[in-house]
């Protein structure tokens, strides 16, 4: 299949006098290497990895000019592999996508075909970037969770709940049958979170100025934190024996200040997540449960959709915590 065109668009950020501007501007094609594909973008989205990139953080990418876009949905147009063939619907997501390799904020992307995973058939474009790797991060911090802990054990604290993988998070559990208690710093965002499904809503004031104590009164069965620092920890403390708690993110601080109390005296498990280099068989199971069981009913009330050219205002809000749910960017029509 062959491009009508020599360029496509994408959405660039280049280095100017010490800052960093956004902008779409034309990028040509580049040739093929072995095991490589070339996917037309369909949709992407927005995520805080993709906000960093953008403002020139150089622990996400080293090199400028830069595509960002850990995400991205389309369609093989070219295909130099065995595994995948022209026409297939792929999802690209995390491993080097976006940060120092050109992202989905794009027409094109040309990537390894190992990094691509087959759409569900029960899923469409839009509701894969509704996911995204946010959703994919929730999804296995779900699966290890529930390999543990079942509904009736007792409640699920989900720290960041009003971000992406926190949103999803309350979301599926919801669907799932656990009880959920959502953790956010937003107080406004009560009403919005047990629409989602959360059965209670704490502050995030509240959970950090808990006592400065090795163990703390049980309240959780389990819990997903996505902020790190003190709410980890603090969460940790307070988990009913036998407990469990994936951790994803380190936004609040990637310290921890606390005894191993909370592991031997209640048996606590913390679990680590790592999205970027998850499994490929547990990325398409991930995927399938997604696609099936675990579809939120509320998925489609937990976004907003941009464009390409809106992608700098948006960068700023996120980057300002002033975003909500997830944002996909759609670059064509499917």
């Amino acid at each position: 299949m062959e491009q009508k065109n020599s360029t496509f668009k994408a959405f660039r950020i280049e280095e100017k006098d010490d800052r960093y501007i956004g902008s779409v501007k034309p990028m040509e094609f580049e040739p093929l290497e072995q095991d490589e594909i070339l996917v037309k973008v369909h949709y992407s989205s927005l995520n805080y990895k993709d906000a960093l990139s953008a403002s020139g953080n150089r622990g996400v990418t080293r090199n400028y000019p830069h595509t960002p876009g850990i995400d991205a949905v389309g369609t093989v147009e070219k295909a130099n592999s065995e595994s995948l063939k022209v026409g297939d619907q792929v999802i690209v997501t995390s491993y080097d996508l976006g940060m120092n390799t050109d992202g989905g904020f794009a027409a094109y992307i040309k990537v390894p075909a190992a990094w691509a995973v087959k759409l569900p058939p029960k899923m469409t474009m839009q509701e894969a970037m509704i996911y995204g790797t946010a959703g994919l991060t929730a999804g296995m911090s779900i699966l290890r969770l529930s390999q543990f802990i079942k509904p009736e054990d007792g409640s699920i604290a989900v720290s960041g709940a009003t971000g992406g993988v926190g949103a999803l998070s309350v979301a599926i559990l919801s669907k799932l049958g656990y009880t959920v208690s959502a953790i956010t710093g937003k107080k406004a965002e009560g009403a919005y979170l047990m629409s989602l499904g959360a059965k209670a809503v704490l502050l995030r004031d509240e959970i950090e100025s808990f006592a400065q104590k090795p163990l703390l009164k049980p309240l959780f069965a389990g819990a997903i934190d996505t902020v790190g620092g003190v709410i980890l920890e603090n969460i940790i403390k307070s988990i009913k024996p036998m407990g469990v708690v994936t951790c994803c993110g380190n936004v609040a601080s990637p310290k921890l200040e606390m005894t191993v109390f909370p592991f031997i005296l209640r048996g606590a498990t913390l679990i680590g997540i790592d999205s970027q280099n998850y499994p490929m068989d547990y990325r398409e199971k991930v995927w399938t449960l997604l696609a099936n069981d675990w579809k939120p009913t509320q998925l489609h009330n937990s976004f907003s959709e941009i464009s390409m050219e809106e992608l700098p205002g948006k960068i700023k809000l996120m980057l300002e915590g002033k975003l909500k749910g997830r944002t996909i960017v759609k670059i064509i029509e499917e």
